[in-house]
């Protein structure tokens, strides 16, 4: 049997006003009759209906997340950034799944509308002038989390993309590499396209390094593609010595693929990575990597959101965010 707030009310031969303000802590409540309603709540297993709630309150204290990927460690650990502020704030979390999908994740997005939540957190590696739009026509507030949009219209958190891969080549330049290449994630990505790989050709650039299209290997974030481009990259007639990874799984197939082939870490080929999650740590040698606090712009969206959802004053709608590069094993 579902109880409902009118089988609390009669039980407790109190209004269902006085349920309700004792449900949402209103101190406007005698204590004694505080005591008898939450002891009816706990003998009867009251579970107040959220949506309901929302419906008579305006708020369900619910908020959607809308992410490519849980499986995926990048997103894991933005996610749980995301839900430790939602619950220190008391929001309920709602998670979906997008499978980096433009139709899944629009359609998614009306969903967590039709559910009432309070608010959206959003990751796409692929935000489009029509994801804006819908953005912009949403009752509630929206702000991205590891993701770009063109116009900067969208209250977002990141870090400077570009200056992360130019620092990480740089790097490089300053051990003497001319030969430095790039495994890069898809390109339809506004990330990888006009930040990580303009920081990446900026750096060549400013030491007088000519770019050379065929270090630039374009894989799919997968293990598998990071085999693949070592192995295109290891056929050229003037091998790298030094690459930099846009992911962690990408260069975690990349290290492999360069120590099957007979080649030493770093002695040989000198390894950066970008997302320093728990991989870069669990291969040997372990990878010196581009610190994206992953955790930190993960709760740094949802507080942006929660201040959104309560109409405080916000300083900066696009928030970026520190990064710095972690020496470990794969550089020398």
């Amino acid at each position: 049997m579902n109880i409902t707030i009118y089988d609390v009310a009669r039980e407790a031969n109190v209004s269902m006003a006085t349920v309700s303000r004792v449900v949402n802590g209103n101190p406007n409540v005698k204590p004694a009759t505080r005591k008898k309603v939450v002891e009816v709540i706990e003998r009867l297993g009251y579970r107040p209906n959220a949506v309901a709630r929302g419906l008579a309150s305006k708020k369900t204290t619910t908020v959607g997340v809308i992410i490519p990927d849980i499986s995926n460690i990048f997103f894991a650990e933005l996610a749980r950034g995301i839900e430790d502020i939602a619950t220190m704030y008391k929001y309920n979390i709602i998670l979906s799944n997008s499978d980096q999908n433009k139709e899944k994740e629009l359609h998614l997005l009306n969903t967590m509308l039709g559910k009432q939540v309070d608010g959206i957190v959003f990751m796409s590696g692929n935000i489009s002038e029509e994801h804006v739009t819908e953005f912009e026509r949403s009752p509630v507030p929206i702000v991205l989390a590891g993701s770009i949009e063109p116009f900067n219209k969208i209250p977002s958190v990141n870090i400077n993309y570009k200056e992360a891969a130019f620092d990480a080549t740089t790097e490089f330049i300053e051990k003497g590499h001319k030969h430095i290449a790039f495994v890069v994630g898809p390109l339809h990505n506004p990330i990888n396209k006009e930040q990580k790989l303009e920081g990446y050709k900026e750096a060549l650039s400013k030491a007088g390094i000519p770019f050379n299209e065929e270090y630039v290997i374009e894989g799919d974030y997968t293990y598998d593609s990071g085999i693949e481009a070592w192995q295109k990259l290891n056929t050229l007639p003037e091998r790298p010595t030094a690459i930099y990874v846009g992911n962690d799984e990408m260069a975690l197939g990349v290290i492999h693929g360069a120590q099957d082939s007979g080649l030493i870490i770093p002695e040989q080929v000198e390894i950066i990575t970008s997302d320093n999650t728990k991989l870069a740590q669990m291969v040997r040698p372990q990878l010196t990597s581009v610190v994206q606090p992953l955790y930190d712009i993960g709760a740094v969206a949802m507080r942006l959101l929660t201040k959104y959802m309560n109409k405080e004053k916000v300083s900066e709608n696009i928030v970026i965010l520190p990064h710095r590069i972690e020496h470990r094993d794969s550089t020398k």
